[in-house]
């Protein structure tokens, strides 16, 4: 006995769930994926508060005094500005000239050699302790001529020893000695220097005594 064929042509054994595909289950119901939390966008608006921040504070620190890089570095990190904020910002600044150690450098060894009489070891020690590169403070010093070391060394002590005119010579020559080694005078230039204005109290008649 042959039993009817169904009237749709398919076989009399399970249908397959319409919108099933080759792979098996198509779920159309399932959930739909939630957009992630725009965590990148905040840390962007973070960094560039941070970099306009970084900005205005070394801006800021330039307008009262010429300062270094390393300066405001060590200014930035105490205000807990991360180095990888305030680091493009600083080269950036740096490549438009705002910051500028090369003519920092310059400025400081004149400044500390005409005003305050500093010889060149001081000046050096001075910037070393600005942290300028080696090369640029070379460069600054190269600018103050032994000439001009001797010349301000010798103003200085003459200067200096009519302020000893009470002490004796040797009394007088310690301390003019001790004077201008802490300004930062070679031995040399001290010598010729202190040469000079022993030359010239022996010339306004000094007594080189002490009256006690």
């Amino acid at each position: 006995m042959e039993f009817p064929t169904p009237a749709n042509g398919g076989s009399s054994g399970s249908r397959e769930p319409s919108g099933a595909g080759a792979g098996g289950w198509n779920n159309t119901w399932g959930a739909e994926p939630q957009a992630p939390a725009p965590v990148v966008e905040e840390i962007d608006e973070e960094t560039e508060r941070q970099t306009r921040k970084t900005t205005g504070l070394a801006i800021r620190q330039l307008a009262r005094r010429g300062m270094s890089r390393w300066e405001l570095e060590q200014v930035l990190t105490r205000r807990e500005i991360a180095p990888e904020v305030y680091g493009p910002e600083l080269d950036r600044l740096e490549a438009m000239g705002v910051i500028d150690d090369a003519s920092l450098a310059v400025s400081l060894a004149f400044t500390q050699h005409s005003r305050k009489g500093l010889g060149r070891t001081a000046i050096e020690q001075e910037l070393k302790r600005r942290h300028i590169d080696p090369e640029l403070i070379e460069a600054a010093l190269a600018d103050i001529g032994q000439d001009d070391e001797l010349e301000r060394a010798t103003e200085l002590a003459i200067k200096r020893i009519g302020q000893l005119s009470s002490y004796d010579d040797e009394t007088a020559r310690r301390r003019l000695h001790g004077f201008l080694a802490r300004k930062g005078y070679a031995s040399d230039v001290v010598r010729q220097a202190m040469d000079a204005a022993f030359a010239g109290r022996r010339s306004r008649g000094g007594s080189g005594v002490r009256f006690q």
